[in-house]
């Protein structure tokens, strides 16, 4: 239909902007009685006098870019015609438009009519390659349809000028379309979808403060008005999220579209850590937000300290994770984390009067905003019962018919990548009870009854690593892994039959999935149960299948560290899992004596099934090893190790399944972002800050190690990082600790190989050197503030004794004033995420002490030497390769190396012991620092034959190497030459490098990165942060 444009007068047609803002005066619609004020008609401004809390921007634009000159000058898309149609419809005055398609113009659209005093009732969009058709119902403030001929041309030139200035203009980004919608049969409400939301939320101060006010008053209901810094927190880290929630669609979106072959890491523990300052780095968007909510009244690290550590993990193996999911995602891979969403986490770790308090970490108290329910993507989790055999076709069915069941429901955290459009995916599971509640058993009197069900369900996704001393710790251990894997497998299934029917032949073309340690190891039973009893394939095929998939990171050398589970707790648990793993140790037993004949004592050693004392146990590792296509260390000595001592038998018959994959940190959170003064002064010493992702380009601070000026600004960032560790050490101890003392820090987890009880040792030598000598002797020695930190698990004895050690020797030594500054010795709580990325920037010295050969890698280790933190250590782990890298004469290195310690503890009971050792445990032994009873144990441990980690035997050496730190301190121009080089060293030891070895040689998965918006924002360029 033709508008009543066209039968209007010429003039009308080419209306100056006088005759346009006459038509603004007055109102648009139809004139039948003159339009009283506040009536909604467009007022002088051009703005609807409507709803004066939300201003529109559309008039001020027609405004400003016609002022003194024709509208019909303002020219742009070539494309563009507009028609205004007042006749054709009864109710509706219809305007058309047809557009080159740009990201915004239905909203703008939509913007510059209601601005107009026009109400949309109703629209249609029809997209076809680049152009746009958009349909508009539109009616008058008054409800009825505009039909005067003047108005309609006036609603035309307004949107003409509004249209070529977008065009003119736009530069946003766009997002893509899908391409797989289910709307295909519906393409315009398709198009409409994407029309409503076909750019991305704008990152403009002004836009971040209306996204994170939005969110006080929408999500939060709480008044603009008045949100204290918790409920700011959450509104900015809900702005935050919703800029991930578009890159995760999208990236998601374009993996569906490509089908690349995707990476699947199976993890029990995620250490996360916070997510507001990560998420805003990576998304170069922290500089935004911080300007915005300052002029909102509030100071970003103030709400930075209203977010809890994510309660996901525990120590290095789920730090490790997390890092992998940011190289994952900085690296553009197709990649997803699966894990559990534990309620309480492990513990929150309270220390009173020396002794370890472990209380629940109530993390998810107050919600966890940076989380997405979805109740739609949830699986039946099953356990105990008994299984069927029936007959059919001549081929066996397997029934498992279960005793419980309870229901996995996802919640997935967004992953962002580092200067990359790609966000993946961190999927945690939580245990919900099949049925919410049992009314039958409620209604009949059985209170308890009613609620126990919902209870057990939940007990499985409340605490990570519950206490496996008792039967039913290791039961619900088991429970706990086999209620991740199996959600996760049936959940990945899902996803592959989305794009591949009912067809498993392109499964490991398209699935690879990584064990981090054994935990998930039960995942190789249930991907065969379900491929065998759910899709019904046959054992060979299912087991093709399997060992194309899996692949294992072992991260262990200590026999007694691989896990085993007893026989007859897997089989009242997982029936069925037992008799698939029957069936593969039998297979697999068969093959070794066609390799071995009856080689019955090497067959026994690798079987599944580990027999004596009357007892089975399953062995996980193994399992682990013969389903998986590759196995792999975390450090080269731990790669070398396992093939001469836990896997030396199956290393001889299949060495090609052998791998070594050094471990790695994400230098953004652990030096980009945690350390941003010596960030900065690296980004401006190298003239880039690309080495925020290629990291070997540190290794050009080298040049400037000898620069005193270079030097001098190094110290200064140094020292001020000491400053905020000694606020951190005040707040958590009480105690002041003197800022110009070298800081000697060891923090992980409370272990005896790790050796914390060696540190203690030394602490004490050095607080009797210091008590004999004069005062004047005592000047000349170098202050020393040594902070231990870390968690030892409940049930492990041994390590809460160290920690008391530790608080007593502490009390004795800051108490007594002979020794004042010279010495002091903290015990740093509840060491996390959050105080690491303090501590790390600020220490000066690290201690990795562990007996060589015992650590697999450690990468603690590299988080320190990458903040210009000297190590003092062993050749264990990763220290081999971080001496490679930063030279041995940079570090500090004592102790017995791996290949001597087997014959050394065989000798220990026969060891010449240093009498400083032996007068030192008398010390303790004696009650000198109280509690004599209580540390006799710890005392008999280091005594004779039991000293199994070998501190007698490299104490000396330890001392050795504590003279020649001292020796180096007192010269601040070398300290800090070997602080510079121990950054520059770093490279290797970036997550990054690890992942893409992971990706080309074990996983063969190829970066998928989607492609870049028009406009790259909100993902900044390399040279920024």
């Amino acid at each position: 239909a033709m508008s009543s444009v066209a039968s209007a007068p010429a003039a009308v047609g080419r209306a100056p902007l006088a005759n346009f803002s006459r038509s603004a005066r007055r109102g648009v619609g139809p004139r039948r009685a003159a339009v009283p004020p506040g009536s909604g008609a467009v007022s002088p401004s051009g703005f609807s006098s409507r709803g004066s809390r939300h201003r529109r921007p559309g008039m001020m634009i027609v405004q400003a870019l016609a002022e003194g000159a024709d509208i019909s000058d303002v020219e742009g898309d070539a494309d563009l015609s507009i028609v205004v149609d007042g006749d054709s419809d009864a109710q509706f005055t219809i305007v058309s438009i047809k557009a080159t398609n740009r990201p915004g113009i239905l909203q703008l659209m939509k913007t510059t009519l209601e601005d107009l005093g026009l109400n949309v009732e109703k629209t249609e969009v029809d997209m076809e390659g680049d152009l746009t058709a958009d349909t508009f119902y539109v009616t008058g403030d008054n409800g009825a349809k505009v039909d005067d001929v003047y108005d309609l041309a006036n609603i035309k030139q307004v949107i003409k000028v509004v249209l070529n200035a977008h065009y003119l203009k736009s530069n946003q980004g766009a997002r893509p379309k899908d391409s797989t919608s289910f709307l295909e049969a519906n393409p315009r409400q398709k198009d409409l979808l994407y029309s409503l939301m076909d750019s991305y939320a704008k990152n403009d101060v002004l836009s971040v403060q209306k996204s994170i006010v939005d969110h006080v008053e929408y999500t939060l209901a709480r008044s603009r008005y008045r949100f204290d810094d918790f409920e700011a927190y959450q509104a900015t880290s809900m702005s935050v999220r919703d800029r991930l929630i578009e890159s995760w669609n999208d990236t998601q979106q374009y993996f569906r579209e490509q089908d690349p072959k995707r990476v699947y890491y199976l993890s029990m523990e995620f250490l996360m850590g916070r997510s507001l300052t990560n998420s805003l780095f990576n998304l170069d968007l922290n500089g935004t937000y911080r300007e915005a909510l300052k002029q909102l009244g509030y100071e970003m690290e103030n709400l930075v300290e209203k977010e809890r550590d994510a309660a996901l993990g525990n120590g290095g193996l789920g730090r490790l994770a997390a890092c992998f999911l940011d190289s994952m995602a900085s690296e553009n891979l197709p990649a997803w984390g699966y894990g559990i969403r534990y309620q309480y986490g492990m513990f929150r770790q309270e220390v009173i009067e020396g002794f370890q308090h472990e209380n629940p970490d109530y993390w998810l108290n107050f919600g966890n905003p940076w989380e997405i329910e979805r109740p739609n993507i949830a699986y039946p989790i099953k356990f105990y019962g008994n299984v069927e055999i029936l007959e059919s076709e001549g081929r066996q069915a397997f029934i498992w018919n279960s005793g419980e069941e309870v229901t996995a429901v996802a919640y997935d955290t967004p992953i962002p990548g580092w200067n990359t459009p790609n966000t993946i995916n961190m999927r945690l599971w939580s245990a919900k009870p099949s049925r919410e509640f049992d009314l039958e058993s409620f209604n009949t009197g059985d209170y308890v009854q009613a609620i126990l069900a919902k209870q057990r369900a939940e007990t499985i996704s409340a605490v990570l690593y519950p206490d496996d001393r008792t039967y039913q710790g290791k039961e619900l251990r088991l429970k706990q892994q086999f209620f991740m894997v199996s959600a996760t497998l049936q959940d990945i299934i899902r996803r592959y039959l989305v794009t591949h029917d009912d067809n498993f032949d392109d499964f490991p073309d398209k699935v690879a999935l990584q064990l981090n340690d054994t935990h998930p190891t039960i995942g190789v039973p249930e991907l065969m149960r379900l491929l065998m009893d759910e899709h019904g394939l046959g054992w060979t095929k299912s087991w093709d299948i399997t060992t194309r998939v899996f692949s294992f990171t072992n991260h262990t050398v200590l026999p007694e560290a691989l896990e085993k589970w007893p026989v007859d707790l897997v089989e009242n648990v997982l029936p069925r899992h037992m008799q698939i793993i029957y069936d593969i140790n039998w297979r697999f037993t068969q093959e070794l004596r066609g390799i071995m004949g009856d080689d019955y004592d090497t067959i026994g050693r690798m079987s599944i099934i580990e027999e004596g004392d009357g007892h089975k146990n399953v062995r996980m590792a193994h399992l682990a090893l013969i389903a998986s296509h590759t196995v792999n260390g975390v450090a080269a000595i731990h790669s070398e190790l396992i093939k001469t001592t836990i896997f030396k038998d199956f290393y001889r018959i299949m060495p090609e399944k052998f791998q070594n994959k050094t471990n790695g940190v994400t230098q953004r959170r652990w030096l980009a972002f945690c350390n941003p003064k010596l960030s900065t002064l690296i980004t401006e010493t190298l003239g880039t800050s690309a080495w925020i992702k290629e990291l070997d380009l540190l290794s050009d601070l080298r040049l400037h190690c000898d620069d005193p000026a270079f030097q001098a600004k190094w110290a200064a960032v140094k020292r001020e990082n000491k400053l905020r560790l000694a606020e951190l050490v005040k707040a958590k101890t009480g105690v002041d600790v003197n800022p110009n003392a070298l800081f000697d820090i060891q923090v992980k987890r409370i272990h005896e190989y790790k050796r914390q009880l060696l540190n203690v040792m030394y602490i004490i030598h050095r607080y009797n050197a210091l008590k004999e000598m004069t005062p004047a002797e005592r000047e000349k020695q170098v202050d020393r503030v040594c902070i231990i930190g870390g968690k030892a698990a409940p049930g492990y004895d041994m390590a809460k004794r160290i920690i008391k050690l530790v608080s007593a020797v502490g009390d004795t030594v800051n108490k007594d004033p002979d020794i004042g500054d010279k010495l002091k010795l903290v015990f740093l709580s509840d060491y996390n995420v959050s105080s690491a990325e303090i501590i790390v920037p600020g220490s000066e010295l690290s201690q990795h002490i562990s007996t060589a050969g015992t650590e697999a890698s450690g990468t603690s280790n590299m988080k320190f030497a990458m903040n210009g933190c000297l190590i003092i250590g062993t050749m264990d782990g990763a220290n081999v390769e971080i001496a490679e890298e930063i030279g041995q004469e940079n570090m500090f290195i004592f102790g017995a190396r791996a290949d001597v310690v087997p014959s050394l503890r065989r000798e220990r009971e026969f060891f010449n012991v240093p009498p400083e050792f032996y007068k030192i445990v008398d010390q303790i032994r004696s009650g000198y620092f109280g509690w004599s009873d209580f540390f006799a144990p710890v005392c008999d441990a280091v005594c004779g034959a039991q000293d199994y980690y070998l501190l007698a035997n490299d104490f000396n050496d330890y001392i050795r190497a504590q003279e020649a730190v001292d020796e180096n301190y007192r010269n601040q121009a070398l300290w800090t030459k070997k602080s510079i080089l121990s950054v520059a060293g770093s490279g290797k030891f970036s997550s990054d490098r690890t992942i893409r070895e992971y990706a080309e040689d074990i996983w063969d998965v190829k970066p998928t990165k989607r492609p870049m918006p028009t406009n790259p924002k909100p993902y900044g360029p390399s040279h920024k942060m």
